[in-house]
């Protein structure tokens, strides 16, 4: 037999072994999975999971989160007043970025106060509370000031200094929040006497309301009254008071709005929709430009309504340019940045221990949010004509320092959650230290060791080597000499 014919007769005896159970060669080797063949990236669906989760479990996620919505609200707002201010500061022979300029003006002044109000304690707005609301009521007296107060659309809501235009009620719903606040966060086991319950928290409620609609400004007047039923609902008023509260302030709106024919106007054309003269015309080119918009807008600064077609484009109803521009996925992106607003600060109120934080912030929210939904709810025409900007939207220096003030207070709270500080402190130690400049390593001293070690290390082992050869020379000379007597007796 030749080594071929063994070959063929060993080939055939495997692939009968492999028949016989039922697999082959190959087939074994393909079978073979490893464990991690199903998922090679390993479990991205739990790494995400779990990374979401422990981020909405930090304690400081309401810190960073109100940065971040902040931050995007007043871009958002600075873009839209470019936007919708360029053609008529063009046409008055202005330049087209005079709005961005003033605007951006009042964000950098707003963003100073912010960093002062963030920096600032909770124990120091809990002391400040009457000292701020006396200074709130003296700003919105001076209205009335003849000279110095100034009418805007039948309303007396604004002063006039250095050439400038101040509106003292936005500043007033920031002291009267942080006084309701310190004030029901002491009388809160005793709200449920009437006589702590109206005094003093009524008269200096009432002052305030009063003041401003001593100006004729309802809607602000409505935003504020808003502003005292939230801090009222969360330091826990017993809900008998607070329904009685609730019909008398529906009342007296009622009365106010019978009382004046603009504003029954007003009323009548949104219920029947019949409008007399252009008593419509402002809302009807609002809706028109919602409508032009469609699902993804006519494109940002191409908005055919901010050319004259729409008052107050820049300020109440830049919701709707923000509809033209940008569609309907950029006016549910605005109100989506509002509802994460809400959830933040709910998830404040829920989280912080402290009585007065709670309701400062209940307060805040049920303005800057109750302000949006409004606003946003006149655009659409849910509701009737409301004089009322959109938070950090509209162009308005006192309402977005007054709002940026709030978030910087709203930032001054959330570091008061529990270990929400240490794990801030924390953050910023790790950025810190990745961002360090470290000293560079000297190159002459651990360089110049090696090198003499490496010298010291050559010239030790010649010498030993030499050493080496010189003993081994001796002791052959040592054995030539034992071997040769001669010599030896010579």
């Amino acid at each position: 037999m030749t080594m071929e014919d063994t070959r063929r007769d060993a080939r055939r005896s495997t692939d009968s072994r492999a028949s016989a159970s039922g697999t082959r060669p190959a087939d074994r080797s393909t079978s073979v999975v490893r464990p991690d063949e199903d998922q090679p990236l390993g479990n991205i669906s739990g790494r995400v999971r779990e990374g979401v989760g422990s981020w909405l479990r930090s304690p400081a996620l309401d810190f960073y989160a109100l940065i971040v919505v902040g931050a995007m609200l007043v871009g958002i707002g600075l873009v839209m007043v470019l936007s919708s201010s360029a053609v008529l500061n063009i046409s008055r022979g202005n330049s087209g970025y005079a709005g961005l300029v003033r605007q951006g003006t009042f964000a950098g002044m707003g963003l100073v106060l912010l960093i002062i109000a963030a920096m600032l304690p909770p124990g120091f707005y809990r002391r400040a509370a009457w000292p701020l609301l006396g200074l709130g009521l003296m700003l919105q007296c001076l209205v009335f000031v003849p000279g110095l107060g100034v009418a805007v659309d039948g309303n007396q809501n604004w002063i006039m200094i250095g050439g400038q235009t101040l509106q003292p009620s936005e500043f007033l719903k920031l002291a009267l929040a942080v006084w309701l606040g310190a004030l029901l966060s002491i009388k809160r086991p005793l709200l449920h006497r009437p006589a702590h319950l109206l005094f003093p928290l009524a008269p200096g409620a009432l002052l305030a309301l009063g003041l401003v609609m001593l100006g004729h400004d309802l809607g602000t007047m409505m935003i504020m009254a808003m502003l005292v039923a939230g801090a009222m609902w969360v330091a826990g008023i017993p809900r008998r008071w607070f329904a009685l509260a609730g019909a008398a302030g529906v009342i007296g709106i009622i009365f106010l709005t019978v009382t004046s024919a603009n504003r029954m106007a007003r009323i009548t054309n949104w219920i029947h929709g019949i409008c007399e003269g252009d008593s419509c015309y402002q809302s009807d080119q609002g809706l028109m430009g919602l409508a032009e918009g469609g699902w993804w807008g006519v494109g940002l600064g191409e908005s055919r309504q901010k050319w004259g077609r729409l008052p107050a484009a820049q300020d109440d109803y830049i919701f709707a340019i923000i509809g033209e521009e940008l569609g309907l996925i950029g006016t549910l992106g605005v109100l989506a940045l509002f509802t994460v607003l809400a959830l933040i600060m709910f998830r404040m109120i829920t989280r912080l221990e402290d009585h007065f934080m709670q309701i400062t912030v209940a307060g805040i929210s049920a303005w800057l949010l109750g302000q949006a939904v409004v606003n946003m709810m006149v655009v659409t025409g849910l509701l009737p004509v409301i004089g009322v900007p959109l938070p950090f939207i509209s162009s308005g220096g006192s309402a977005l320092l007054a709002s940026m003030t709030a978030l910087g207070l709203l930032l001054s709270f959330a570091r008061r959650e529990p270990g929400a500080q240490e794990a801030i402190s924390a953050r910023f130690g790790s950025v810190r230290r990745s961002v360090s400049v470290q000293p560079a390593p000297r190159d002459s001293a651990p360089a110049a060791r090696p090198a003499k070690a490496g010298r010291r290390g050559k010239a030790g082992r010649a010498a030993k080597a030499g050493r080496s050869s010189r003993s081994g020379r001796s002791a052959s000379r040592r054995r030539r000499g034992a071997s040769s007597p001669s010599r030896r007796t010579r």
